[in-house]
């Protein structure tokens, strides 16, 4: 049996598998490729089954979004390494194995993965994890590669393989016996950010994050969710929070929630402002959830792994990028 298993979870994205799951198959050896299908209705299942049929398949029950999902179908999966790869991403000639032979290499390493590059443009970096994600100390995430919306051209200026604070969902390897450990993903985030808490419940257990330069992929990004629906505004804004409260000391969240929610106040006004009602009705909507939910998340502290915070990001990323100007990774001071 092989040692990896790569997991591509889809949902009513058959024309995604018909045009990326090839090159999946070309350029993966040695693993097992499986579709984790989270209850489509547009007869993925089926067309899997028809057209690739060295492909394994698990069928989900319902769709119990991406962290159930994923939970669900990689409990019924036997190996050694998982890959999450998300069925928007085209692989490339020997992905794979420079993100394996950093988790043979280095019993710490929990997770790691590529470089992220836009399918569409592929001189750029991709939104959703770029060359290795990071996060300030008021919880908003960012990455070598792209702050914000602001994405950088590649110049190979990343493709060195270092410790991050995250690894993309969109293309994430992981120990198997770590993922089972730690519960998993999030189920409660249900989608968007869940990797960047399990990456932190990762590094609270004493393990390292990789971003490997050495490998990469293309990813289309938005194809399930795109960055303009709000739904995803809705996602990010209350997944950011639950995961502050999940992980942050109490001093740490006495003195950085008050600030957290003031920007996201400030947020919503410009989503306000420009004509985006729905976007800021979804920060409105994320913070009540947090409101109503506290004695839940407070619960989800006694959870977690107790150890060391990691290390993030002293500044503020808001501040720096529309204040001081530091539209690059590379201007940011670490």
């Amino acid at each position: 049996m092989s040692r990896t298993a790569v997991v591509i979870l889809n949902y009513n994205g058959q024309e995604l598998l018909q045009k990326f799951l090839p090159s999946v198959i070309r350029y993966t050896e040695d693993a097992r490729v499986i579709v984790a299908d989270n209850h489509s209705t547009d007869g993925s299942v089926n067309f899997v089954r028809s057209a690739f049929p060295t492909v394994e398949i698990i069928e989900i029950p319902e769709n119990y979004g991406f962290a159930g999902g994923y939970n669900f179908a990689l409990r019924q999966v036997e190996a050694e390494y998982y890959v999450l790869l998300n069925s928007d991403v085209e692989v490339t000639e020997g992905w794979l194995s420079p993100l394996i032979a950093l988790l043979d290499g280095d019993p710490q390493v929990g997770a790691v993965q590529p470089k992220i590059l836009a399918y569409n443009n592929k001189a750029m970096f991709e939104y959703a994890g770029a060359a290795g994600g990071f996060i300030d100390w008021l919880g908003y995430p960012f990455c070598r590669g792209r702050l914000f919306a602001d994405l950088e051209e590649d110049h190979h200026q990343y493709d060195d393989t270092i410790p991050v604070f995250w690894a993309t969902g969109a293309c994430m390897a992981v120990r198997s016996t770590l993922y089972h450990t730690l519960h998993g993903l999030d189920e409660d985030f249900f989608a968007h950010m869940e990797e960047i808490d399990f990456c932190w419940q990762l590094h609270r257990a004493g393990k390292k994050v990789m971003a490997c330069g050495q490998s990469k992929v293309y990813h289309v990004g938005g194809a399930t969710l795109s960055q303009s629906n709000p739904r995803k505004t809705y996602y990010n804004f209350r997944n950011s929070l639950q995961m502050l409260f999940k992980n942050l000391a109490i001093t740490q969240l006495c003195l950085r929630l008050p600030i957290r929610i003031l920007l996201d106040w400030v947020a919503a006004a410009k989503f306000l402002l420009s004509g985006q009602l729905r976007d800021a009705f979804a920060v409105i909507r994320a913070h009540f959830y947090i409101l109503f939910r506290f004695p839940g998340l407070l619960s989800k502290r006694d959870q977690v792994v107790k150890a060391s915070n990691p290390a993030i990001y002293g500044g503020s990323i808001v501040f720096d990028y529309y204040i001081k100007g530091r539209k690059k990774f590379t201007d940011l001071k670490f």
